[in-house]
């Protein structure tokens, strides 16, 4: 069950005059909640959940309240208390020990499905946008509001959500960016579980291979796009696209130099090359480019440092140091950083 906002309304849409649904949506916390405002989950009337808003302890719950919300098709606020012992959350030993306040709304076409759609085509053209929902103090009428907004320059992790207060009402903000896009140059059998790995995290994903025996769609059956064009034609792709990553890992010093060579300049977050650090000596050296030409630094050795050896842990060491640089953390240990913040 993916926890992407494209993926859910993507499946919300194919159905979304079948059955009633319900958007919730965490809009306030206090302490410690498994997942930040902004957040998005939604509910059918015929039993369908999508996303998760918190560990999977509380969405039984909700679904409850859902069912009350499909038959009154009026908003709805609930708030789940960790520290309140005579709170449902508190009795049950569950939730991260603080305060939550979500946000139910009706989503139907009589309330213009909350502007999901107009969401939803945002994402799947890689655009970015504000949505606005009206949080009301008492149950009433859900509005839900999308404005497209030009992305600019990198990839942004920019994804805040804020209450703020518009004609003396509170609206919740939120920063809808798509999910990270991965360009993975080089289509052979190890680029396989890094494509579905990025995949099963709700990344977008391209491959490109020029080589016949590479990048098919039958190795690589969840990927976005599978590209065996150019390389020149590979960085008009990239032109058009909104990459948050590039990795190198066609095996081949030239082929990774010219590939190289024709992306280093675009505005991607993060690029890693395979290979150790020799080797990436090499192919800057084949590539003719500079260091310093290069929007952002090549990774290389790529990847954490996990002790990967297999296809497997080596794209899962690549896809954790891609996801803290896009994100700008260090990718240490969350229990050193508690440490030295508290300790």
């Amino acid at each position: 069950m993916s926890t992407s906002l494209q993926d859910i309304l993507t499946t919300w849409h194919s159905r979304k005059d079948q059955t009633e649904w319900v958007l919730c949506t965490l809009y306030k916390t206090e302490g410690s909640s498994y997942r930040k405002p902004g957040a998005m989950m939604m509910f059918s009337g015929d039993g369908a959940q999508l996303g998760l808003l918190s560990g999977g302890c509380l969405e039984g719950d909700i679904q409850q309240h859902a069912k009350q919300v499909i038959a009154n098709q009026l908003t709805k606020q609930l708030t789940y208390d960790a520290t309140d012992e005579d709170d449902l959350t508190f009795q049950l030993g569950i939730g991260c020990g603080g305060i939550v306040h979500i946000l139910m709304q009706p989503v139907s076409k009589a309330n213009d499905y909350l502007a999901l759609d107009k969401l939803l085509a945002s994402l799947q053209q890689e655009g970015s946008g504000i949505y606005r929902q009206q949080i009301p103090g008492s149950p009433s009428q859900a509005i839900g509001q999308f404005e497209a907004i030009e992305q600019t320059g990198k990839w942004s992790t920019n994804r805040k959500a804020t209450l703020v207060q518009l004609d003396n009402t509170t609206w919740l903000e939120t920063h809808i960016y798509p999910d990270p896009h991965l360009l993975i140059v080089g289509g052979g059998y190890d680029a396989r579980p890094l494509s579905s790995m990025a995949k099963n995290m709700g990344w977008q994903v391209s491959v490109w291979d020029s080589r016949a025996a590479n990048a098919r769609k039958a190795y690589f059956q969840d990927a976005d796009h599978i590209l065996n064009c150019s390389i020149e034609e590979l960085a008009e792709f990239t032109h058009q696209h909104k990459i948050a990553g590039i990795v190198y890992m066609c095996h081949s010093v030239s082929l990774d130099a010219k590939t190289l060579a024709a992306l280093h300049q675009m505005p991607v977050a993060y690029m890693g090359l395979l290979g150790p650090a020799h080797r990436k000596d090499q192919v800057i050296e084949a590539s003719g480019i500079g260091i310093d030409k290069m929007t952002a630094p090549l990774s290389g050795p790529i990847g954490l440092n996990l002790g990967g050896e297999t296809p497997e842990s080596i794209a899962l060491a690549i896809l954790a140091e891609m996801h803290a640089v896009i994100c700008q953390r260090d990718g240490k240990s969350l229990s050193n950083v508690i440490q030295y913040l508290f300790g």
